[in-house]
């Protein structure tokens, strides 16, 4: 790894100091799965064998290399079964978007039966989840 500053040529004076380049050689990196100690080495390993690697490793059980592992399966489809994929996710959406419209408009529902019905404002809030100002609304 280099760390790489802007520097004025007349005054050899750092240009800026929040500004810096950081430049990662993965070809110096030969740290094995069973030497990864910290976050940075994890990364690095990750980095130079993601297109090699058929399992996950041990040492990136995380979940922030969860993620990467499940987009990078993502991103290594072909192009039919990408397509299958974004239709799959668009109907997923679709119905979670229509799910969550009958919650919401069933909980307006109980808020507004209990309202009829002399309810205080805190139990229709414990009971819909709603808040008190679109209890108020009603």
């Amino acid at each position: 790894m280099r760390e790489v500053q802007l520097i004025d040529k007349e005054t050899g004076e750092v240009f800026y100091d929040k500004l810096t380049f950081i430049y990662l050689e993965m070809l110096k990196f030969r740290k094995g799965e069973d030497e990864l100690v910290s976050q940075f080495d994890k990364w690095m390993y990750v980095l130079k064998n993601l297109h090699r690697l058929q399992d996950k490793p041990v040492k990136l059980q995380e979940k922030v290399f969860e993620k990467l592992f499940s987009e990078a399966e993502i991103a290594k489809l072909n192009p039919e079964d990408m397509k299958a994929y974004e239709e799959s996710l668009k109907v997923y959406r679709d119905n979670y978007s229509v799910i969550e419209t009958v919650r919401n408009d069933t909980k307006m529902e109980i808020a507004k039966e209990l309202k009829k019905n002399g309810a205080s404002v805190e139990l229709i809030q414990k009971s819909t989840g709603l808040t008190k100002e679109q209890i108020e609304k009603l």
